[in-house]
């Protein structure tokens, strides 16, 4: 199977994942009082699921979802994805969020979230950006979903080609040069 190339878009797509890249000291928000009732636990977990279903967490961490327009049992949601995208700095995965939250409490999450620096083309600094409470409701719902999936692929690092299916940035060399990559 043959690579897709996405020539056209590499310049600009290689200077937004290049800043989510970068790591820097974020002091982690100290975390909100726990929820105080039924309601307000049912309001938050639901309020996740509307972050996470407008914020295009499925795109990359459900398997299928953009192919199905959406249209994936919540059952199956941010499971991680066998799907890599590889570019100048190796390949990546969408993690298994049910996963990688399962050991993890509320001041845990607000804490590595309000912190997160990942390869791309995760935008962690999405993430970082919002609120803590909208980081909270996040949380609460993914755990509402509990644990689910399989973990993905780990990351491969420049110079390895992974197995399909993979997206793959092409960089051109004077689109290289202009933003500074080797």
């Amino acid at each position: 199977m043959k690579p897709i190339r996405l020539l056209p878009l590499a310049a600009t797509a290689l200077l937004l994942m290049q800043s989510a890249c970068r790591v820097d000291g974020e002091a982690p928000a100290a975390p909100p009082a726990a929820t105080a009732s039924p309601d307000a636990a049912r309001e938050l977990v639901a309020r996740g699921e509307y972050l996470v279903r407008t914020t295009g967490c499925n795109d990359c961490h459900t398997v299928g979802y953009a192919e199905q327009q959406g249209e994936v049992d919540t059952s199956q949601w941010l499971t991680g994805s066998p799907l890599g995208y590889k570019g100048p700095w190796g390949t990546t995965y969408a993690p298994n969020l049910r996963l990688k939250l399962v050991d993890m409490d509320e001041a845990q999450w607000l804490d590595y979230s309000a912190a997160l620096r990942t390869r791309p083309i995760m935008p962690d600094f999405s993430l970082r950006a919002m609120s803590q409470a909208d980081r909270r409701a996040i949380f609460h719902f993914i755990k509402s979903l509990g644990p689910g999936g399989a973990p993905a692929p780990a990351y491969l690092p420049p110079g390895q080609d992974p197995p399909p299916p993979y997206f793959e940035l092409v960089v051109p060399a004077a689109a290289s040069a202009a933003i500074g990559t080797p």
